[in-house]
């Protein structure tokens, strides 16, 4: 199984291993809050207004699905490191992106994501910020017909792009296959202009909106090396993490990932699929 280390040391990041989530059910979202937004947006976001699917998440990728593992625990301490960065600030909406594409940023998100909310956090918000190349409605074998690119763009409100999987329930193998207190937003149908949504601060709205509602919010962005979109989402957010793959990612990527971020305040570095190394044997290699 595929394991996620602390690294990255003199990339100047504060280290953090993985954690994963807990076994029990989360209790369903209470949305109460009162909510400043535009006309087209409601005075009060109710669990009812959130539309319902029928998810069908990839036990495979989800490995904070499972009951017990490797996965489980790697997400569980990430999860636990994540949690103690809000004594030093606030901490509440987070951006995870890489340098390039294929390190894992998604998988990551997605994990922590189910890991949060199965460790009993009332609202769980996660959102496919990758306006290029979004995955993680696959991951969570979602609906992606309308989303954050529709919203960026004027043509909808929050209510009609959140959705919440209406199936939750534990298979015989003892993985759950869904989880009760996590709204998900998916990227939408992408297209030409993903710079120019990124950029016209309606993710900055958005997050106002709905950040009264929920306790922990994930944005999976693009890869900051490839395109900037990544930088521009990042003013909606409180932090970044980010995500570096063992084997691939190299040193001079990492650290301009990390600058690329200017003055964005950044968590640290995940290294994703790292096996059969000791944790020592990072602060060396790198």
């Amino acid at each position: 199984m595929t394991r996620i280390f602390e690294g990255l040391e003199t990339v100047g990041l504060e280290h953090l291993a993985v954690a994963n989530g807990e076994n029990h059910d989360a209790p369903a979202a209470k949305i109460t809050s009162e909510q400043h937004a535009s006309p087209r947006e409601p005075d009060l976001l109710r669990p009812e207004d959130v539309q319902q699917y029928k998810w069908e998440p990839s036990p495979a990728t989800l490995v904070s699905l499972a009951r017990r593992g490797a996965g489980v625990e790697q997400f569980r301490q990430l999860r636990s490191r994540l949690s103690g960065f809000r004594d030093e600030a606030p901490t509440k909406t987070v951006l995870i992106s890489s340098g390039l594409p294929e390190e894992g940023k998604t998988f990551v998100t997605a994990n922590l994501a189910l890991s949060l909310g199965r460790n009993g956090e009332k609202n769980i918000l996660l959102i496919d910020g990758d306006l290029r190349r979004p995955r993680l409605h696959e991951l969570l074998g979602a609906p992606n017909r309308i989303g954050l690119v529709d919203y960026l763009s004027g043509s909808c409100g929050i209510t009609e792009i959140m959705q919440r999987d209406n199936s939750f329930k534990t298979a015989g193998n003892g993985a759950a296959n869904g989880i009760s207190n996590l709204t998900f937003i998916s990227a939408g149908t992408c297209g030409d202009n993903a710079a120019e949504l990124a950029a016209n601060h309606r993710m900055e709205q958005l997050i106002r909106c709905v950040s009264a509602h929920f306790d922990w919010i994930l944005i999976d962005a693009s890869p900051v090396l490839v395109v900037t979109d990544a930088v521009d989402l990042a003013r909606a957010a409180d932090a970044v993490l980010l995500v570096a793959r063992a084997g691939i990612t190299k040193y001079e990527d990492a650290q301009r990932t990390k600058s690329a971020f200017g003055n964005t305040r950044v968590l640290g570095t995940v290294l994703n699929a790292a096996r059969g190394v000791q944790h020592r044997a990072y602060y060396y290699n790198y």
